[in-house]
């Protein structure tokens, strides 16, 4: 799973398995490891009963709660993306897109995209 974080979005990107994976346990993390005795920085998406996209951040964790009707839908049909918002008070508002994952056909030799959705645009994206 990648995170991009820009200004007050948060924009997840799932390979194939990830979005599977996510549909069927209901929720998705990954973090990255600073070393031994340091803290991680987590991030997480789970499905919730509400009707409302939720998120926090606390003990470095981010934490997407996405409405589960909406990601059933949307991890088992073949819509790119999922987007909401989250009004964490009376000035913020926190913007969130879910996306599958994309073949680039111009990607760096290091990036695997085995796991990734065949691009929709076919051999000419990128």
């Amino acid at each position: 799973m990648k995170l991009r974080i820009r200004e007050n979005t948060l924009r997840f990107r799932l390979g194939r398995s990830e979005v599977e994976t996510f549909d069927q346990t209901g929720a998705i993390r990954d973090n990255v490891r600073f070393g031994l005795g340091k803290d991680d920085f987590g991030y997480v998406l789970e499905k919730t009963p509400d009707s409302n996209f939720l998120a926090s951040f606390a003990d470095g964790i981010i934490v997407v709660r996405v409405p589960a009707s909406d990601a059933n839908t949307w991890a088992s049909s073949d819509e790119v993306s999922l987007a909401g918002t989250y009004l964490a008070d009376e000035l913020t508002e926190i913007r969130i897109l879910i996306e599958k994952d994309f073949v680039c056909l111009n990607a760096h030799n290091d990036e695997d995209q085995s796991d990734r959705y065949p691009h929709p645009k076919g051999d000419t994206a990128c």
